[in-house]
């Protein structure tokens, strides 16, 4: 059933310029009074690596792992894929503290549960 204050964030990547939106969309999602997740996937993993975030910082944005801890602190969940980590061969990898490891399925539960997907 959707919920039409649930919007979900896709990050796929793991380019420094598109890590941003994502987190700070949610962030302000949360400040609207919305339902907000995000959902890390494939080549994104990388940023959850042990210091990976903390490398990315640009103009006057705090860095990466900032805006993932305060993402975390306002109650948002950070999900990530499974499966992108077998992709990787990270079965015995520690990612971020606070993120969540979800099932594939998982994802397409919560796009058909969503008011709006946004994808970076």
């Amino acid at each position: 059933m959707k919920d039409e204050k649930f919007i979900l964030y896709v990050q796929t990547s793991d380019v420094p310029e598109r890590q941003y939106s994502p987190l700070v969309l949610a962030q302000t999602a949360k400040n609207m009074e919305l339902n907000p997740k995000v959902y890390y996937l494939g080549q994104a993993l990388k940023m959850l690596l042990p210091g990976e975030a903390e490398k990315v910082k640009l103009g006057a944005f705090p860095s990466i792992a900032e805006m993932m801890d305060k993402t975390l602190e306002m109650g948002i969940e950070i999900l990530v894929c499974e499966a992108s980590k077998q992709m990787f061969g990270w079965e015995k990898v520690d990612l971020r503290p606070g993120v969540k490891i979800v099932g594939a399925a998982t994802l397409n539960d919560l796009a058909l549960d969503a008011a709006a997907t946004m994808w970076f």
